[in-house]
């Protein structure tokens, strides 16, 4: 089976098939090098059938795609528009437009949402945690139109923002046409686009996933329990999102942590509430059947000092911010080997977070993805004698620049 990177806008790009960096001076590799011992046999196990008009498995640490059906079709999303609808109103959170504490009156138009609510009362102040909460636990249609008004004003202006948040995210093949998710003609998705979405979101507002987590949730002495069955089925399962409408069918978005992978599965169209679970749940156990991690590097953990001249310092750690893992068939991790590429030499100043090489993974010699590889701690430009000094060694050396 050929695994492939669910490939990314520039802009939001968490893996990418093709080179993003060029060696324009002297370059380091350091290839690693697989076993060269005789492999045993290896059984590749097929993905089961899935009774679901599309599907997608994806290894979210990686970005790779694991098994696909139909994930161009464009479909009705139904509520899953509510990732892209909390991913606005996380970025207001964020940038500090709106608070978690902030009290927003409840305007008509929301108190008049069809559909799922979570049943706020027209002009009554809640706040924006609570809203979140009923947007995303109780998938409540009056907290998306509320939510959408807070942040942009009116629903029209924020409608316009989902459509260019979605093409700055490489989602091509949506059109998003309210925040709710009800039907409407022209308003779809695609199973690849919502993967994109779901990802980002997790890479951008990790501090607010945790609400995808939780159980249930009380407003107005009104209870009502996720949506996402599979919260209670499987304690790994920490999201993500549900929808249904009779031109969608029955819908789920699933994200397993189960150290150090996590999973991400989308099922769209399936024929029940119950289907829904069922078939996520055999992707979900046929991805951890399958397949076996390779934890390449550490997160945090320092790959190698870099050397930088004309700086306060010598040297640097150099390393990625988050693990650096990847998948292959089960039994044959041995199949996975890195390409670590910088170029040098490095000058001062650098900040902490600057990108100074790139990894590439690999399976069976094929490229999976590429990681930036970040500087750890900062290198501050010397004082013009120890640049000058350092000119005249680098000159000696022949890299002077």
């Amino acid at each position: 089976m050929t695994l492939r990177p669910l490939v990314f806008s520039a802009t939001a790009a968490l893996v990418a098939a093709s080179s993003l960096f060029a060696l324009a001076q002297t370059a380091v590799s350091a290839p690693s090098t697989a076993a060269t011992a005789a492999a045993p046999a290896v059984v590749e196990i097929p993905v089961p059938a899935v009774n679901a008009a599309a599907y997608l498995v994806v290894e979210a640490t990686s970005g790779q795609v694991l098994a696909e059906q139909n994930t161009r079709q464009k479909r009705d999303p139904a509520s899953l528009t509510k990732l892209m609808t909390a991913y606005l109103v996380f970025d207001a959170l964020q940038q500090k437009q709106i608070s978690l504490g902030q009290r927003l009156v409840v305007p008509e138009r929301a108190w008049k949402a069809e559909g799922s609510r979570m049943f706020i009362a027209p002009g009554a102040p809640v706040t924006a945690e609570d809203m979140i909460r009923g947007l995303i636990i109780q998938s409540g249609n009056d907290a998306a139109i509320a939510l959408a008004i807070a942040v942009a004003g009116n629903e029209s202006d924020f409608v316009a923002r989902m459509n260019r948040q979605a093409k700055k995210l490489g989602m091509d093949d949506t059109q998003f046409l309210n925040p709710t998710g009800l039907t409407q003609q022209g308003h779809h998705s695609t199973a690849h686009d919502l993967a994109i979405l779901s990802l980002a979101l997790m890479r951008d507002f990790p501090q607010y996933t945790k609400f995808y987590s939780e159980k249930s949730f009380t407003f107005n002495k009104i209870t009502q329990q996720n949506r996402n069955r599979l919260l209670f089925l499987d304690p790994t399962v920490d999201g993500l999102k549900t929808g249904h409408t009779d031109a969608a069918g029955w819908c789920l978005i699933s994200t397993v942590n189960r150290s150090p992978r996590k999973l991400l599965t989308v099922v769209l169209g399936a024929t029940s509430e119950a289907a829904r679970i069922n078939e996520s749940r055999k992707l979900i156990d046929w991805a951890f059947t399958a397949f076996e991690p390779k934890r390449l590097y550490e997160a945090k953990k320092p790959i190698q000092q870099l050397t930088v001249w004309k700086s306060t310092v010598d040297s640097i750690p150099v390393g990625f911010n988050d693990d650096v893992t990847a998948v292959t068939t089960t039994g044959k991790v041995w199949d996975i080997t890195t390409e670590l590429t910088i170029v040098e030499p490095k000058f001062g100043p650098i900040s902490a977070g600057d990108t100074v090489g790139l990894l590439k993974v690999k399976r069976a010699g094929n490229l999976i993805y590429e990681r930036n590889i970040i500087a750890m701690e900062s290198a501050p430009a010397a004082p013009i004698w120890k640049r000058m000094w350092h000119s005249v060694l680098l000159f000696f050396k022949g890299l002077a620049k």
